[in-house]
């Protein structure tokens, strides 16, 4: 069963500019600008006085779900050049402590005595992210960005390289892990 069309739509605020060509989206805010490439979706894009129609004509039921997909997507884009997003991750220990430095403006992240092992695990943060130690909480860093997958993904990387290894997995329970998610520029 094919139904004939599914449309969706996505406003831009006033200060978010934007252009669409070839299924490439570029949107431009007050934090910079954002650029994402929909070439593997077969659904139309187009903007019209500040609005993005996303429409997918004789599609399935999954093809048509990808409208929504591709509206969240644009969604993010649109958080992202407003507000930038904004992870927390503090490291968990329960004896030796995890000791974590921040290298070349926070583009690099060294993670050093996990579980008490001399080697040092470095992470390098994805473009656009940057990591820094927080100053307000103990045992945090930042993780911030505009892009919502490079920042997640930079974050997964972090958590990932502090996998405990030949050991019980319940028992030993350190690591790095995020905490809270968020933006940079709160809401009051």
């Amino acid at each position: 069963m094919r139904t004939i069309n599914t449309t969706q739509t996505v406003a831009l605020p006033e200060n978010v500019t934007g252009t669409v060509k070839n299924r490439s989206v570029i949107l431009k805010g007050p934090r910079g600008s954002l650029t994402k490439d929909f070439s593997h979706m077969e659904v139309d894009i187009s903007i019209t006085k500040g609005v993005i129609k996303v429409s997918k004509w004789f599609g399935s039921r999954k093809e048509t779900a990808g409208v929504r997909t591709v509206c969240s997507h644009i969604k993010n884009l649109i958080v992202g050049v407003t507000k930038g997003f904004e992870y927390k991750m503090r490291f968990v220990y329960a004896h030796f402590p995890i000791n974590v430095i921040t290298d070349n403006g926070g583009k690099t992240v060294e993670v050093r005595n996990f579980l008490g092992e001399r080697v040092v695990r470095v992470v390098n943060m994805l473009d656009g992210v940057t990591a820094a130690i927080s100053t307000g909480t103990k045992d945090e860093i930042v993780l911030s960005g505009n892009d919502i997958e490079k920042v997640s993904q930079s974050a997964a990387n972090i958590q990932q390289s502090t996998a405990v290894k030949n050991k019980d997995i319940r028992k030993f329970l350190d690591g790095i892990y995020v905490s809270e998610k968020g933006n940079i520029v709160k809401d009051f």
